[in-house]
């Protein structure tokens, strides 16, 4: 006979009770000693979310933001946060306009025509009851993006912390008499919708004051709107025009140039790297094409902690705190911000469980991939496993990657800016030649290259011409035009994680055309510049030009 002894009472009774309130059943334990109630454990989440905004003030109001969503946990809890946060009900109320993104990218992960399809019908039903304004768009499209995707565009400045406090007064007063106007029309038509759908078109609203001047200022067009509720909801959120132009499925070209894309890398690193500068690329085009100025990612604590291991490795450590900081100006006048930073991904789990935010489950390109297939795996698999048993490790490094500074490089003040890498847009950190790194050693090399010769026998045709069919137009050096080599040529505009990455892709010909040709842009304009240079006169000329 076996004799169970219970705790004491007073144990037992601070076991059973919320560490916040101390009143409240404790339904999740965070970590070891925090267990929290349903309630205390919402107001915990989201004074997360809404601190994060907060405390940076990037996010100025009325303006537009664009949500990236996957369709996974994440990335839907970051958007419930913004549904929720645009509410009335809502105690700091968020006062920007939203939008969300979804890239499909069904093509490079091998799904089928109908899984894709079933899964878009999955995204846009969530979508629909979301009620921002979204857009679908294809990963093939990277084929019909302009080169200016890949320029850096000049930035407004952002301005102070007082500049910030003056905007939301002044938003505040002029949103004001609007917003009395809007009660008085609504009351009699009763546009009010307790649904969540409701929610971001009442934000929307008050967050465009002109267009609700127009309203007031038409009577009978406001007249028939209040008759048409779903009418009016669609034309203040535009889903059907978004809608009609993202529902276009790419065509079979398309589909096949990318599959032809994904199966000329080697490794599934090189893969994951590039997959992810092509979405980067799309949404960053999608938010210039339709006023964006902040992207929002649904990183979260979890997964930055991982990516700044991985960034160590595949070497981009030069460029952590743009990879893994609140903020990313990398593009100039799209700034990418990560709000689910401080969330890990236990808690979004427990919180997307509890609150029932629904995500779509989509299979990723290394979904089923074993451990040591890539270098993200690896490192995602490494974290993970340590986390399990020292459960600091993902706040300990985490918490390292809010100490990086994003400091610019000396020694180009007031001059031109820094040259960018052609596929991530990070200044290129380029050392000397007689530099001891990898990347100086590497650049030495290239800058040493010469083109080959033509054999004495080779025919006297032009070597470069039409039908090649090439975005660089030469036969790669070989003839007697004397053109470098278009492969070096783009090499040598990367960074060195880049770099490594491209020599998993042993040819050029299947990247997008955009990449080829502002690669094109940039050798040309470097060499007209170099041509002209011997031309200029350099400030120190001009002052011993005078002292003479």
């Amino acid at each position: 006979m076996f004799l169970f002894s219970l705790p004491p009472p007073c144990l037992q009774s601070r076991e059973l009770k919320c560490v916040k309130c101390s009143e409240g059943l404790p339904v999740v334990v965070i970590r070891a000693g925090d267990a929290f109630c349903r309630d205390c454990f919402k107001a915990f989440y989201v004074h997360k979310f809404r601190a994060v905004l907060g405390k940076n003030r990037l996010i100025f109001p009325g303006e537009k933001v664009l949500l990236a969503w996957s369709g996974g946990p994440s990335s839907s809890s970051m958007i419930w946060q913004v549904l929720e946060g645009l509410s009335r009900d809502s105690a700091k109320r968020l006062r920007f306009v939203p939008g969300v993104v979804y890239v499909d990218e069904g093509a490079a992960c091998g799904q089928s025509p109908e899984d894709r399809a079933k899964t878009l019908a999955e995204m846009k039903l969530i979508l629909q009851t979301v009620g921002f304004p979204w857009h679908i768009v294809a990963l093939e499209e990277v084929f019909g993006l302009p080169p200016s995707v890949l320029r850096h565009l000049a930035q407004e400045p952002s301005g102070t912390k007082g500049a910030y406090k003056a905007a939301v007064d002044s938003f505040l007063q002029q949103q004001h008499t609007p917003a009395q106007g809007e009660e008085q029309l609504s009351q009699p038509g009763s546009q009010d919708p307790q649904s969540p759908a409701g929610l971001p078109t009442a934000a929307q609203t008050e967050a465009q004051a002109p267009t609700a001047a127009q309203t007031e200022a038409q009577p009978p067009t406001a007249a028939q709107t209040e008759a048409q509720a779903p009418t009016a909801a669609q034309t203040e959120a535009q889903p059907p025009t978004a809608a009609q132009t993202e529902a276009q499925a790419p065509t079979a070209a398309q589909t096949e140039a990318l599959s032809r894309l994904f199966d000329s890398v080697k490794t599934l690193t090189a893969k994951q790297e590039l997959l992810q500068t092509l979405r980067t690329h799309l949404i960053l085009h999608v938010a210039r094409t339709h006023g964006y100025s902040k992207v929002m990612t649904g990183d979260s604590c979890t997964r930055l902690a991982i990516k700044l291991m991985t960034s160590l490795a595949l070497g981009r450590g030069a460029f952590l705190a743009w990879d893994t900081g609140f903020s990313d100006e990398r593009h100039g006048d799209v700034v990418v911000v990560r709000p689910m930073r401080d969330h890990t991904l236990k808690e979004v789990a427990f919180y997307n469980r509890l609150f029932a935010v629904p995500s779509v489950f989509t299979p990723a390109i290394d979904t089923k991939a074993p451990e040591k297939s890539s270098i993200h795996r690896l490192m995602e698999a490494f974290m993970l496993r340590l986390q399990a048993q020292f459960p600091s490790t993902v706040s300990t490094v985490y918490r390292t990657s809010e100490k990086l500074v994003k400091a610019p490089r000396d020694g180009n003040a007031g001059g031109p800016p820094d040259p960018r890498c052609l596929l991530c847009m990070c200044a290129l950190d380029i050392d000397t030649a007689d530099s001891a790194t990898a990347f100086g050693a590497q650049t030495s090399h290239l800058s040493q290259m010469q083109p080959p010769t033509a054999p004495a026998e080779a025919p006297t045709t032009p070597c470069c011409s039409a039908g090649v069919g090439r975005a660089q137009g030469c036969c790669r050096g070989a003839g007697p035009c004397g053109r470098e080599d278009p492969r070096a040529s783009v090499i040598e505009q990367l960074c060195y994680g880049c770099r490594v990455n491209m020599k998993d892709l042993p040819s050029l010909d299947p990247l997008p055309p955009y990449i080829l040709t502002e690669a094109q842009l940039r050798s040309q304009r470097a060499s007209v510049l170099q041509e002209i240079q011997e031309y200029l006169i350099d400030s120190d000329d001009e002052a011993q030009t005078g002292e003479s």
